[in-house]
């Protein structure tokens, strides 16, 4: 497992572990629940997880049967809440903000 922040760059290369993360920062969920938040199958699913779980940003627990994911990593969700935001609104609370010179 890493945190380095371009492996975390590297494991959001793709739309659906995004959307994973965008997911995951509503709170904890089974695969389950993301398989069926997405028009994805199970193992691909599986894969794009395994990845994030790579990168340090989600962790895993596997409780009977199910395994669940949560972040371990929540400002890379507030990161991607930033973005997202366009110009549209200003959130003061956006730690993107701060970084403004």
């Amino acid at each position: 497992m890493s945190n380095s922040a371009s492996d975390v760059f590297k494991a959001l290369g793709h739309p659906a572990r995004v959307q994973f993360v965008k997911l995951l920062g509503e709170g904890e969920k089974c695969v389950c629940d993301l398989v069926e938040s997405v028009d994805l199958g199970w193992s691909t699913v599986s894969r794009h997880l395994s990845v994030l779980k790579e990168a340090g940003i989600v962790t895993d627990e596997k409780r009977g049967l199910q395994v669940f994911y949560r972040l371990s990593l929540p400002c890379v969700s507030q990161f991607i809440a930033c973005l997202e935001l366009d110009g549209k609104t200003v959130q003061t609370d956006c730690a993107c903000h701060s970084m403004e010179t």
